[in-house]
């Protein structure tokens, strides 16, 4: 997790990447034909409370666990006099140094640019190469898109969409940009989490703050994050639980199958309050098998759509990703305090 500008502050949520966030559109509602009502899309943050760039970037700079600032004006005392201030007061006018909002929307207009530039949306991966018929996947990789992409195994283009059949990269974003309760495990690590009764709600706190009908339907939901450069990230779903690309994967596929290999102690579903768990997702492949029968996916088929995600990483990436045997091996949660979790245990002990 991003540590904070203090000692000891831990950042709440794994940070997002900040690549191809151009593409990012605002918060919008949309209702399918068979839908019984109309599902929120959009956003920024893993809870969409933010509907912009420039209001996203307010979130770092004063929140206590990352930038720490604590108020605008004593952020202008940091600018002013600076060479990013004479930046800010050349593009902006003199006033973007003297009074705090105009610094703090100086900074956001500042930072979107960037964002939005070619810079952070290269689409220079190896699946990008394939699309525009420039080069192949290999076996195991082309196995894995298969997979990915099959309703009845992986089925993670559901969510993650992308167009195979179009040669421009945009269209694959990997991301419908939705929502949706998978109860990813409690991370142990997280020093808000030694308190029992707290839980990160997620999507229902802005459908709260924002008066949405019904907000606790939300409780549970999170933004389904893009899978470009997934490949080199350091962790796992919105809380960090996860230290390896291969183990997220794996959580989908026998998350209900065997839900001890994730939660342990048996408090299935453990990072959910018990009042909202009916949001947990337990429809869709993979996740809509029963406790005890085979997982949609083996361990090979697994491998597959790993080798897969790791041909969108773009090229000034590709030397940041672990080795997959390495990856392989490494423990599948943050260890707690006592110890190793339930899946890097069970893992050990199949290990030869």
């Amino acid at each position: 997790m991003p540590a904070g500008s203090r000692p000891g502050h831990l950042a709440p949520r794994s940070a997002p990447s900040l690549l191809y966030i151009r593409y990012l559109p605002r918060r919008y509602f949309f209702q399918d034909d068979d839908a019984s009502f109309p599902s929120p899309f959009g956003g920024f943050f893993a809870d969409g409370r933010a509907d912009s760039i420039a209001e996203q970037i307010r979130g770092p700079l004063f929140s206590p666990d990352e930038m720490g600032n604590r108020s605008p004006r004593a952020l202008l005392r940091k600018v002013a006099g600076t060479d990013l201030g004479e930046a800010l007061a050349r593009q902006f006018g003199a006033g973007a140094v003297r009074d705090p909002e105009r610094m703090i929307g100086a900074l956001g207009q500042a930072l979107e640019a960037y964002f939005r530039s070619d810079e952070m949306a290269p689409f220079s991966s190896r699946f990008d190469a394939f699309l525009r018929h420039r080069a192949p996947l290999s076996p195991a990789e082309m196995r894995g898109l298969a997979l990915f992409r099959n309703p009845d195994k992986g089925n993670c283009a559901a969510c993650h969409t992308m167009v195979e059949s179009s040669s421009r990269p945009e269209r694959s974003l990997f991301t419908d940009f939705g929502y949706d309760a998978i109860a990813a495990p409690r991370n142990p690590l997280l020093p808000a989490n030694r308190d029992p009764r707290h839980f990160d709600l997620g999507l229902c706190r802005t459908a709260r703050a924002l008066k949405w009908p019904e907000p606790d339907q939300w409780c549970g939901y999170f933004r389904t994050a893009g899978l470009r450069n997934v490949a080199v990230r350091q962790t796992f779903m919105h809380n960090g639980v996860f230290r390896t690309l291969r183990d997220a994967v794996a959580f989908y596929a026998t998350r209900s199958t065997d839900p001890a290999q994730w939660y342990p102690g048996g408090r299935r579903f453990d990072d959910v309050p018990a009042r909202h768990q009916g949001n947990v997702n337990v429809n869709a492949v993979p996740m809509n098998r029963r406790q005890g029968t085979a997982p949609a996916l083996t361990d090979d088929e697994i491998d597959d759509i790993v080798a897969f995600l790791r041909t969108l990483t773009d090229a000034r990436y590709v030397a940041r990703m672990p080795d997959p045997a390495t990856d392989k091996a490494r423990p599948a949660q943050a260890p707690g305090p006592a110890g190793p979790t339930v899946a890097a245990e069970r893992r050990a002990a199949n290990t030869p």
